[in-house]
């Protein structure tokens, strides 16, 4: 049954069968110390660097002092190679302190573990989302958001819904805060005090109420929008699985 499975199957793509392990590595090459691993290192050190917009397969192979060719008795192409970049760039998620019970903590411990990979590598959120996890480290992640609710009544088509609109969250968050950061780098006038200049009170009333109060004020903590942000998303989940609930 599973292989006639496999065979009515689409092949996988080349990048998956070298993040699974499921492509050996070639059996001859120019440099005996060439290895896959080295060069997504390698890809990563020069999105990190210098911006995964100019990374190449030739930029590869320079940083690598190895022929451009070299290259792909590893890696098919490029897409291939940004793939497995960006999966070993994410990681593996942060062990629960007990998976299983506590599905609330586990999934802000989540949510703070692939902020925090975003945060170290900045680089991941240019490079397009082409199709839902499938490198073993984002699997992995996937795995954890489903044990973390695995207690919960929700259904399955549900856990995946929320573990969707909290990966969604904390990538829209995080690519905000790399741009709004790009975009400040120089100092500017603070946004409330520019509102308060562009926008009239009689044309904006709510809005100068908001200004007046100190809403747009700068925070020293700059992890005040997102745990808000968390935490709405959060309650909103447990509403849902609250309502689900059976008296016993």
């Amino acid at each position: 049954m599973n292989e006639d499975l496999d065979e009515a199957l689409a092949p996988l793509p080349s990048s998956l069968e070298l993040a699974w392990g499921l492509r050996t590595r070639p059996k001859h090459g120019p440099k005996p110390g060439l290895t896959l691993d080295r060069i997504v290192a390698a890809g990563i050190k020069i999105a990190l660097t210098q911006g995964v917009g100019v990374l190449s397969m030739a930029r590869v192979a320079g940083e690598l002092g190895v022929g451009t060719m070299s290259l792909y008795r590893y890696v098919a192409a490029k897409d291939d190679l940004l793939t497995l970049m960006v999966d070993t760039a994410i990681g593996v998620p942060p062990p629960a302190d007990d998976p299983g019970t506590e599905w609330r903590a586990d999934l802000t411990r989540w949510a703070v573990g692939v902020r925090a990979a975003y945060r170290r590598h900045p680089w991941v959120l240019r490079v397009p989302i082409s199709g839902p996890p499938a490198g073993p480290n984002n699997v992995a992640w996937l795995e954890a958001g489903f044990r973390a609710l695995a207690v919960t009544p929700l259904s399955e088509p549900e856990k995946v819904s929320t573990i969707l609109l909290l990966s969604g969250f904390v990538r829209s968050e995080a690519t905000l805060s790399a741009d709004i950061a790009a975009a400040t780098a120089e100092p500017a006038t603070p946004y409330g005090a520019m509102l308060s200049r562009l926008a009239a009170p009689a044309h904006f009333p709510a809005l100068h109420r908001a200004i007046a109060f100190g809403a747009f004020d700068e925070s020293n903590d700059p992890n005040v929008e997102f745990n808000y942000g968390l935490h709405r998303i959060l309650d909103g989940v447990e509403r849902l699985a609250t309502s689900m609930e059976r008296p016993s």
